[in-house]
């Protein structure tokens, strides 16, 4: 079987280190990106099989390095067949402390870093008609969160982007997905001032992902029960939506 190359952003810590680590796992080549260069030879180190994790110190805000890190790659080790978006970044806000400095930040990271990551191998993959792009966006994207009104404008963003690439791509042999997961423990997740209900581990979120590499749906969730309770909320009217996020958080009471 020919070797398997997959593209990994934000992989210096938390679900995107452990995605990398059990893709290699499985044989797969990886370029793992992250700002963290030192962070990514640590992995590099890590990763069994020499040479499977390819080191790819880039900013995903720059269009340009992000598009000539993929051309790098792809002229030394061949096409680039399954993409992780993953990078992102994210701090509650208050809405009396809103900040348009955060929401730009948050948008920057979280959505701008994707376009950026798409624009860089979509060209490729339709001309060889085949590749996998996985966008890693959050159930806080269903519909508007207290304490959550930057980061959740900028998954919402990415759903909305996947759902209009799915649906113009059809059968380019180009698949188009999208990551809705529940809270994950992470350093950012940490910021939260209140109990995560269905909390996750980063090994636990990655195996989720990783088994579901290579699939055919659109959307992957987990842990199913929490997430499809979000999807119920989606459905409520506004009404009665307001209220009940208001007692279910003990936000805005």
């Amino acid at each position: 079987m020919a070797q398997q190359n997959a593209w990994v952003t934000g992989a210096s810590s938390g679900i995107g280190r452990e995605v990398t680590l059990r893709l290699v796992g499985r044989d797969w080549r990886v370029l793992a990106s992250a700002r963290n260069g030192s962070a990514l030879e640590a992995l590099e180190r890590a990763g069994p099989g020499a040479g499977k994790v390819v080191p790819g110190p880039v900013d995903v805000t720059d269009g340009e390095a992000m598009t000539t890190l993929v051309n790098d790659f792809e002229a030394r080790y061949g096409a680039i067949d399954t993409v992780i978006l993953n990078a992102g970044d994210y701090r509650p806000m208050p809405a009396a402390e809103f900040s348009a400095e955060l929401c730009q930040r948050l948008m920057a990271v979280n959505y701008q870093g994707v376009v950026n990551g798409i624009a860089a191998v979509l060209p490729g993959m339709l001309q060889r008609g085949r590749g996998e792009i996985l966008i890693n966006a959050s159930v806080a994207g269903y519909r508007g969160l207290p304490l959550a009104a930057p980061y959740g404008a900028s998954k919402a963003a990415l759903i909305a982007l996947a759902e209009s690439l799915r649906a113009e791509l059809g059968d380019s042999g180009v698949q188009i997905r999208v990551i809705n997961p529940g809270f994950v423990k992470t350093s950012l997740t940490a910021q939260n001032p209140f109990k995560m209900p269905a909390l996750l581990t980063p090994e636990q979120a990655a195996e989720s992902i990783v088994s579901r590499v290579g699939g055919r749906g659109f959307e992957i969730t987990f842990p199913v029960r929490f997430t499809w309770f979000l999807k119920l909320l989606r459905c409520l009217p506004y009404k009665l939506y307001f209220p009940l996020i208001r007692r279910i958080t003990g936000i805005g009471r």
